[in-house]
């Protein structure tokens, strides 16, 4: 099992920056691949962006590139989301995910609301 623990999200006004943090445990040489995923109110969880665990290559949901930037500390299993210039349309509760093979979502974190005000 891998447990997963967001943080970081919080209230910005437009155009601000904000950065997420997520803190992988467990059986985290199994992971393979980490995510982030958002879901806004009514809305469907959407993709933003991942990470390939271990040649550190990331890809991004196409609205998302340029202003989300995904990274990862190797020696603390950590994994980030800069946002930048972020839009009130940004607002949503952020999740973590990691998996066992590329692209999977094995393993989700409780989330983080992030509140955009324009």
């Amino acid at each position: 099992q891998v447990q997963l623990v967001e943080s970081g999200g919080g209230l910005v006004q437009a155009g601000g920056s904000l950065i997420l943090s997520c803190a992988a445990s467990g059986r985290t040489l199994s992971i393979a691949y980490m995510a982030w995923f958002r879901q806004a109110p009514g809305k469907a969880r959407e993709f933003v962006g991942g990470i390939n665990w271990r040649n550190y290559m990331t890809d991004y949901a196409d609205s998302m590139k340029g202003r989300f930037t995904i990274s990862r500390d190797n020696a603390k299993n950590m994994v980030y989301l800069q946002m930048n210039t972020l839009k009130p349309e940004d607002t949503a509760v952020y999740f973590c995910t990691a998996g066992n093979g590329l692209r999977r979502t094995d393993y989700w974190g409780q989330g983080t609301q992030v509140t955009v005000s324009s």
